[in-house]
């Protein structure tokens, strides 16, 4: 494992290891090895729902990080390329609230595989004929990643706003019409869908539910957010210490070779962008540099081998 500075011969100091919060702790050092996924926070902390589980509070009325311009958004495309990205990833908040958003998948699609991940609430017959559209000329993949935290409105609904579950199910719907597969990313907030049992059962339910080929990404709860509220923050001391890291960590942890952009910088990952002292620095080209693991969330990732990449 890295050392917290790697120096040339001469002594000064380069790549110097960027802490990912402001806490005391000194945590252990990931390498960075290329930055081969971009996330780009294009509508910030803006979206058109406020789930009770959400790690970076976003909501209607949270404009914490603001909507990207479209120019940023490009430039950011333009910067990854150059630094040799394989897979691009659009979030928010909710990436529809984006007035230009079809543009941006044009634009991406054009250097890339691109998954964005929504709530499909905002998803309709004409927006999935243009996902779909946009899908078939481009000679690279697009994934809708599709919120989704229970499989009835009684689970999902306290968790994601009253009628979220009937209205999810339509935007899923009118994508498998237009010939788009969604891909269910589930918060295991129900200890039912926990574990593989948990997990076929889920499966299950959504053949049920219509989905006859159901592609599900399942997603441990990181209580900070509302979810720190909603059920509990992590407790003190829950960290990540030299010496904790295994000799897989590097291929692991999706740190190690992404960021995350957004309208206020550059952040190691998008779980961390409302963390007291996560932001990197406001160039992406400075960005790739070795992280310092000393946020819970760390944790979290670490031990259940956790990447946010479809």
């Amino acid at each position: 494992m890295s050392a917290t500075t790697h120096e040339e011969s001469t002594g000064a100091e380069v790549n110097r290891a960027v802490p990912v919060s402001d806490h005391p702790h000194r945590g252990p050092v990931l390498d960075f090895r290329g930055l081969d996924v971009l996330w780009l926070q294009i509508t910030g902390t803006v979206c058109n729902i406020a789930c009770r589980h959400c790690f970076i509070t976003c909501g209607p009325k949270n404009d914490s990080h603001p909507i990207m311009g479209t120019d940023a958004v490009l430039q950011a495309l333009v910067a990854g390329e150059r630094q040799g990205v394989k897979e691009y990833y659009f979030t928010g908040g909710e990436p529809f609230l984006h007035p230009e958003v079809m543009r941006l998948i044009g634009a991406t699609l054009q250097r890339g595989p691109l998954s964005i991940l929504t709530n499909g609430i905002l998803i309709d017959t004409k927006r999935a004929a243009q996902l779909a559209e946009a899908a078939r000329a481009s000679e690279y993949g697009l994934d809708l990643r599709v919120s989704l935290d229970g499989t009835t409105s009684e689970e999902n609904d306290p968790v994601r706003g009253r009628g979220t579950f009937e209205q999810i199910l339509a935007g899923a719907r009118e994508l498998m019409k237009a010939g788009i597969n969604p891909v269910f990313t589930v918060t295991t907030v129900h200890a039912q869908y926990n574990g593989s049992d948990g997990h076929v059962h889920f499966m299950g339910r959504l053949r049920d539910l219509g989905f006859p080929r159901p592609r599900v990404k399942f997603i441990p709860p990181f209580q900070i957010g509302r979810e720190a509220r909603r059920s509990q923050a992590y407790p003190e001391g829950f960290l990540l210490s030299e010496g904790d890291l295994v000799e897989e960590s590097p291929e692991l942890l999706q740190c190690g070779s992404c960021r995350t952009v957004t309208a206020k910088g550059v952040y190691p990952c998008p779980i961390l962008i409302e963390e007291s002292g996560a932001r990197m620095t406001g160039s992406l080209d400075e960005a790739l540099v070795p992280i310092e693991l000393n946020h819970p969330a760390c944790v979290t990732c670490h031990q259940e081998g956790f990447s946010c990449r479809t």
